[in-house]
């Protein structure tokens, strides 16, 4: 993304210093603490101009939303919509509805975001390693929250294990694999993104012409299945945490 993107110029311009205090607190170069602050501004940058888009094409399609005659925008929302419904319905069950519209944003929200490497010049925010931690993380927060919401303190007790005594075992080993699950979201994302990015690069820069466009067309392809992926993941862990066998 070139340097005089306004937003991220203003972004630099608000957060600039105190990013480098924070990296330079943990004793990185003030040089290279510079270029992590503009990095992840970058990001924050990309994903802020995403979520106004989205914002904004929801709008559109609420003000213009007709049943007799829907306009290609609109049925192109409504495919989505019953697609990620159809997914909802066979992974969680009962009650999908409520955690239909999470699952769709998360979607929308990674896809665009991959497939924005695909412009000249702009670089994906989720080929930045803090982009996918952070979906990650909102993730795990969700789900747990869903999970408490739907089952009270029975959703605690499984961490705990079926025995009392079997709680020093059960509760060190549910809560290392609730964390593996942001690990997995995160290096899931961030390292196919990036390969496919690295991949797309190199062959333009060896071959400028025809065969690259194959990989722009798999890096399509890999951008949509990652979303898909995250998706389905979340749908997955929401699904374990509001059953109600716990």
């Amino acid at each position: 993304m070139p340097e005089t993107f306004a937003l991220v110029r203003l972004l630099n311009s608000l957060l600039m210093g105190v990013e480098v205090k924070a990296y330079q607190s943990i004793g990185v170069h003030p040089a290279e603490a510079a270029e992590k602050a503009i990095a992840v501004n970058k990001a924050l940058g990309l994903e802020l101009l995403v979520v106004c888009g989205l914002i904004l094409l929801f709008i559109i399609v609420r003000l213009t939303l007709s049943v007799e005659k829907p306009a290609p925008l609109q049925q192109v929302v409504e495919m989505v919509h019953e697609f990620t419904g159809s997914q909802a319905e066979q992974v969680i069950g009962h009650g999908y509805e409520r955690f239909q519209a999470y699952a769709t944003c998360i979607f929308l929200f990674v896809l665009i975001n991959n497939l924005l490497g695909l412009i000249p010049g702009v670089e994906m925010a989720t080929k930045f390693p803090w982009v996918p931690l952070g979906l990650a993380l909102l993730t795990f927060g969700y789900y747990h929250y869903q999970g408490i919401r739907a089952n009270g303190f029975g959703y605690v007790k499984q961490f705990l294990g079926p025995m009392w005594w079997l709680i020093p075992l059960m509760l060190p080993i549910e809560i290392i694999s609730h964390c593996a699950r942001v690990m997995s979201l995160t290096i899931r994302l961030y390292a196919n993104m990036l390969a496919s990015d690295l991949v797309a690069l190199v062959f333009f820069s060896l071959v400028p012409f025809a065969i690259p466009a194959v990989f722009l067309g798999l890096h399509a392809f890999v951008a949509t299945i990652q979303a898909y992926i995250f998706m389905l993941l979340t749908m997955i862990y929401l699904s374990q945490a509001v059953a109600h066998e716990h």
